[in-house]
């Protein structure tokens, strides 16, 4: 039983993140998007690394992501008493 706690134990802990993990992770996640969308923002007119250009950048991956994964929201209940879920 002991050895089967402390192999959860450190099976849980191994899938955790280090803060430096998840900042790496978020740098290439930037880079990825600057690659992708970076060249189309320039033919819309926008200066390469410009703020303006950044803004679009962040905007075609939106509209991108929530092309790409929809949200639905469900509402059931009566007047007055309403429970949503959003997935």
């Amino acid at each position: 039983m002991r050895k089967f706690i402390f192999l959860a134990v450190v099976t849980l802990l191994a899938g955790c993140a280090t803060d430096a993990e998840r900042s790496l992770q978020a740098q290439k996640d930037v880079d990825q998007m600057m690659q992708i969308y970076g060249p189309a923002c320039q033919r819309l007119g926008y200066k390469a690394d410009s703020n303006e250009w950044r803004n679009c950048v962040l905007r075609l991956d939106t509209k991108n992501n929530v092309e790409r994964y929809p949200v639905t929201t469900t509402c059931f209940g009566h007047p007055g008493l309403f429970q949503c879920n959003t997935f």
